[in-house]
């Protein structure tokens, strides 16, 4: 095979460009949430002016990294799809970490670390927990849910079947950066998040990202899985 075929298989150098600046990335970040943001609350994340922060959204929507939605007169940005945040994911995975330079930096990695959206599906210690629990329980099988994992599954609300229906992969591991294991993605893990949040079992933090798992969230999470053999879904630390 030339290198004139490999190289028009995909460019991705253009791609690339526009995640390695770092005003860039930090705001690719910021929307790793999941929830739309307006221009002035990235800019403010990224730690940039306004007009700078504008200035490189314009570019990530140029280069199909972001969306813009509209509500009246004001504009709020998100993530193009859920593959720009797994291509995110999987930089943040093999990237170094920054060093933790204060106490409230240390505290919001540990919350990030404990529980955190990643994108649409839950991640961190929480996410890798849930994920074993599934495994331990006989409700997954490293590919597909099993008929027991589906009937678990509907009891809790989740809408296994429409997640079948998606156009994206339905329920793949995917290795969390933090935990170097895997957390449930794909259709199936959105769909159980997306549960989670609506029982008010989790909500978001105050931390971008970081998500906190509720008392009712605890017991509910306990009383699903009783009679499991099973611990709780949060894992021993």
């Amino acid at each position: 095979m030339s290198m004139e075929h490999i190289a028009r298989d995909a460019d991705i150098a253009p791609v690339a460009a526009l995640i390695a600046d770092p005003t860039r990335a930090a705001i690719l970040t910021a929307l790793l949430g999941g929830r739309a943001l307006a221009a002035g609350e990235l800019a403010r994340m990224a730690g940039v002016s306004a007009a700078t922060a504008s200035a490189h959204l314009a570019k990530l929507l140029d280069g199909g990294l972001v969306d813009v939605v509209r509500q009246g007169r004001h504009r709020y940005y998100r993530l193009a799809g859920h593959e720009i945040a797994e291509v995110l994911e999987v930089l943040a995975r093999v990237s170094a970490r920054p060093p933790v330079r204060s106490l409230r930096q240390s505290r919001q990695a540990r919350m990030l670390e404990e529980a955190r959206t990643c994108y649409d599906h839950l991640a961190g210690r929480a996410g890798v927990g849930l994920l074993d629990r599934l495994k331990e329980g006989g409700f997954y099988d490293g590919h597909d849910v099993t008929e027991s994992g589906e009937r678990l599954l509907s009891r809790l609300g989740v809408d296994v079947a429409g997640a079948r229906r998606s156009r994206r992969r339905f329920a793949p591991e995917c290795l969390d950066w933090t935990e170097r294991r895997a957390h449930l993605g794909g259709a199936l893990g959105a769909a159980i998040t997306e549960v989670l949040f609506e029982r008010g079992w989790y909500r978001r933090g105050s931390v971008p990202r970081a998500v906190l798992l509720t008392d009712e969230g605890r017991q509910g999470l306990a009383e699903l899985f009783a009679g499991k053999g099973l611990t709780s879904v949060t894992p021993v630390t």
